[in-house]
């Protein structure tokens, strides 16, 4: 199989990638980035890509994947609706609307996240806009669509987030989470698991197209 990842720098992204590089039925993973990040690997290849609301340039580098994994996000605090749309909804459709074309053939991975409003009316507003970008993905015409929205997240293997809010809440959390991963095995998973679902999921597909925890977890096994 062949991998087409985007966010592989951020936290997710990086266990994701992990997991493919470790995966001998992954065969290659390219990752689509914005500045160079001098990793190196064998299966490996680094695009750098300045504009990403139009991928057009590097079309010819995105035929032929069985699979694409969009780990790309931000936070939503501080953010107006405006500029969020356009990292989530914009540049997320703007990927997937040229892979669908290329590869139709493609299953295409969106990480969103728990609590994602798939009516998009709801009052908070990343909910709207993470269910808003889910729909789309929906209705476009890929082999399969799934999107995962883990809830929290234990970062395993040195990982860990670029978000300064969020390494200040694993850090002050993390001699708990693996306690309560097992009181409560359904509410937690791990960058590990994230990635070996999406290969999972791609490969032979799963019940669900929204996978939440449980989900994921079940999925990585």
């Amino acid at each position: 199989m062949k991998v087409i990842l985007f966010g592989a720098t951020g936290m997710v992204g990086q266990g994701v990638l992990r997991e493919c590089l470790l995966d001998p039925s992954v065969e290659s993973v390219v990752s689509i980035v914005r500045t160079a990040t001098g990793q190196k690997h064998d299966k490996l290849r680094v695009i750098v890509q300045r504009d990403f609301l139009d991928f057009s340039a590097i079309a010819g580098d995105l035929t032929g994947f069985g699979a694409c994994f969009f780990c790309l996000g931000i936070s939503s605090v501080g953010m107006k609706e405006a500029d969020y749309s356009r990292v989530t909804y914009e540049i997320t459709t703007a990927a997937a609307q040229l892979l669908a074309s290329l590869n139709p053939g493609m299953t295409f991975i969106y990480v969103s996240g728990l609590g994602t409003d798939s009516t998009e009316r709801g009052s908070t507003m990343w909910a709207r806009v993470k269910g808003k970008t889910e729909n789309a993905l929906f209705r476009l015409p890929f082999k399969a669509a799934y999107m995962f929205r883990p809830g929290a997240i234990q970062p395993l293997h040195g990982i860990k987030s670029k978000t300064a809010l969020y390494q200040i809440g694993y850090a002050v959390t993390a001699l708990f989470l693996p306690t309560l991963k097992e009181l409560f095995p359904d509410s937690i998973t791990t960058t590990e698991q994230v990635g070996r679902a999406m290969i999972n999921v791609a490969r032979w597909g799963y019940r669900e197209k929204i996978l939440e925890n449980r989900d994921i977890n079940q999925a990585a096994q």
